[in-house]
């Protein structure tokens, strides 16, 4: 097991873990069971963190029991009104779920897999209890990370997750990648970022990135839905740079209905902005909690599994 581990002090984001396998190198962090660092042949494609701080932004951190926002923190569930604390203070919302600064226990480590588990216990907003297992897995192709949760209580829960890895292929900013987005419906959302209407195509506007298209300086936090999968029945959102022929590839299946992207624009560090993209796959849209929309809903002792990845392919 400490094979697989990084010395540091005491950090932030709490124990390190490093995997390895051929050419690729990942760092997984004890709190928030998040991916800091994902390199392939010494090229960093996470614009993530440093081992001895904490994630900041959202940064490589799995999003649990919900993803995205919920509007003014409220909502029911089989009749009864929770509250949930306000984190997302400009927009006045519950944001992100409830996992990201928890410590996760390390369950199984090997030197390109691992394991870490965690138990969320019923708290103000969220009455329920839940076992949930993140296993990350380096493979020939690429890194591939799964997330299993299980309902321990005596009753039904809502369950949604996401993930909020920042790409990067080395450019200064990401105006300079080209992407493709397998997408053909975006969330029209309101200021607070809380969808405002029904699924808009995307055909005709901006958000059109079924084809290869440079992003430039168009800003982004957007969901996108109605996602088309490849032949193994996965969705891909793919980048790239004129310069070069690799492609970057965010992989996703098909429990993740729903997919944000987001340039940075607003992050509070000016030096942050645009210098990753954040592709966030979601198995539920924002606010779902309230819309039911991609909401799962699990029974005593029935689960919920997921599964997205990360594939630098050269050509």
């Amino acid at each position: 097991m400490d094979d697989a581990r990084v010395s540091l002090p005491v950090a932030d984001s709490g124990q390190q873990f490093r995997l390895r396998h051929g050419t690729q190198e990942v760092v997984v962090t004890e709190v928030g069971a998040t991916l800091r660092s994902y390199r392939v042949s010494g090229r960093q494609l996470l614009a993530g963190f440093g081992g001895s701080e904490r994630s900041r932004d959202g940064r490589g951190q799995l999003l649990l029991p919900w993803p995205n926002r919920i509007a003014g923190g409220r909502y029911q569930f089989q009749g009864q009104r929770f509250q949930l604390p306000i984190n997302d203070h400009q927009g006045q919302n519950a944001i992100h779920g409830l996992a990201r600064w928890l410590p996760w226990v390390p369950e199984a480590v090997s030197p390109d897999s691992l394991a870490l588990s965690l138990r969320l216990f019923p708290q103000p907003g969220y009455d329920f209890a839940l076992r949930v297992l993140a296993e990350y897995h380096l493979r020939d192709e690429g890194l591939q990370v799964s997330v299993a949760a299980t309902n321990l209580g005596s009753g039904a829960l809502p369950w949604g997750l996401g993930a909020h890895p920042y790409l990067t292929l080395g450019s200064a900013l990401v105006d300079d990648l080209e992407i493709r987005v397998p997408a053909e419906l975006y969330l029209a959302c309101d200021p607070a970022g809380i969808p405002s209407g029904p699924p808009v195509r995307v055909a005709g506007t901006d958000l059109d990135f079924r084809s290869w298209r440079r992003l430039g300086g168009l800003p982004l936090d957007t969901t996108f839905t109605g996602l088309t999968p490849d032949e193994g029945g996965r969705a891909v959102v793919e980048l790239r740079l004129p310069s070069s022929r690799d492609r970057l590839r965010l992989w996703m299946d098909a429990s993740h209905r729903y997919l944000q992207l987001f340039t940075g624009d607003a992050l509070p560090d000016p030096g942050d902005r645009r210098r990753g993209l954040a592709v966030e796959p979601m198995t539920c849209a924002p606010n779902a909690f309230r819309s039911g929309e991609g909401l799962v809903t699990l029974g005593p002792g029935e689960s919920a599994r997921s599964a997205w990845g990360l594939e630098l392919q050269r050509r």
